[in-house]
């Protein structure tokens, strides 16, 4: 405590007693003295003082990996409206390869003292990650709900689209159009959403008589580049059918086909994963699984406001329902490799 009056002091030209009397809240002070003694603890990384924070408290940090991927703009629209609404005002934080990261972001948003954060897609998805800045959430008792599928000792209000049902969804559309060599496009082996749409394509594969091969399989970076190098191995294996875990996945498999000669859908099938801005736009138009990110948005804010108004909310998932859009990214196999009628 001497050592941060100490900082402040100086920095803002005072003495000590005067910074003591402002973040007592005592009288005596100048309100433009106050103001800088408040600031300079911002600025010099220092937590102002429950009673001190003011609206600062109606502040709440929403944390994603991109903004290239039209999902995460979208669903940064839905929280920040829903935000907004209830009297909020949301802090977007998006991490970038070599820049600020999500660890990073989480000291920034204590330093601004918000009153709750909303992550989505974040390293709480992936098993190898760094989990510790979580942690430090945790002890801080701070409100936090993650979207869409977490490892499993992060125990945190989670609001998730249904893997399992989307998978099966995408898988029984290509069986219904007779498609018998299909393939998956998935992200990281460590990626919680993506380990739980395989184990759902395996099981539902099996039930149905569909034989799948780990060389049906394929991980990626989610990216068009990502996407178009794994499928591109899939089309070499003669797949006519592929199952990708996110639209951007399923555009680069689109341009792997076409690399190869083929035609999408005549030749290949794509199934593209969250429907996402202007995928009826594409050519073809993307036959994709609709995550409800309307409803999961609202529902990511409700159970935060929860929280911050002190309603205990158990560290429960709530599973919602996806949406198959069936466009013209996906056709009959071709007949040589058809299922027998």
């Amino acid at each position: 405590m001497t050592r941060r009056l100490a900082e402040v002091a100086k920095k803002v030209g005072v003495s000590e007693a005067t910074v003591s009397r402002v973040l007592n809240g005592k009288p005596g002070v100048s309100d433009a003295t106050r103001e800088a003694v408040l600031t300079a603890l911002d600025v010099l990384g220092y937590e102002r003082p429950t009673q001190l924070r003011g609206d600062r408290g109606r502040l709440v940090g929403l944390v994603l990996p991109e903004l290239q991927n039209p999902i995460f703009p979208a669903f940064a629209e839905v929280v920040g409206g829903a935000l907004a609404q209830q009297g909020f005002t949301s802090v977007l934080c998006t991490r970038t390869v070599g820049g600020v990261s999500e660890a990073d972001y989480v000291d920034l948003l204590f330093q601004q003292h918000v009153s709750g954060i909303v992550f989505a897609g974040g390293q709480y998805a992936q098993g190898n990650a760094s989990h510790e800045h979580y942690a430090r959430v945790l002890e801080r008792r701070l409100p936090i709900v993650l979207v869409n599928a977490a490892v499993d000792h992060l125990r945190f209000p989670q609001v998730s689209c249904d893997d399992v049902a989307a998978a099966e969804m995408a898988l029984g559309h290509l069986l219904a159009l007779g498609h018998r060599r299909i393939g998956m496009l998935l992200g990281s082996p460590d990626h919680v959403p993506s380990r739980r749409k395989l184990a759902a394509f395996r099981a539902f594969a099996a039930a149905n008589g569909l034989d799948v091969v780990p060389e049906d399989i394929e991980h990626a970076m989610f990216s068009i580049e990502g996407g178009h190098a794994s499928a591109a191995r899939l089309v070499r294996r003669g797949i006519t059918g592929i199952i990708c875990a996110s639209d951007v996945l399923a555009l680069g498999a689109v341009r792997a086909a076409r690399r190869a000669g083929l035609s999408v859908p005549e030749d290949v099938s794509v199934v593209g994963y969250d429907d996402s801005a202007l995928m009826n736009c594409t050519d073809p138009p993307l036959t994709t699984v609709r995550q409800p990110i309307d409803a999961m948005g609202r529902a990511a804010v409700d159970l935060l406001v929860a929280q911050i108004d002190a309603v205990a909310v158990p560290a429960d998932e709530l599973l919602f329902e996806p949406e198959l859009v069936v466009r013209s990214s996906s056709a009959p196999a071709p007949r040589e490799a058809a299922l027998p009628g």
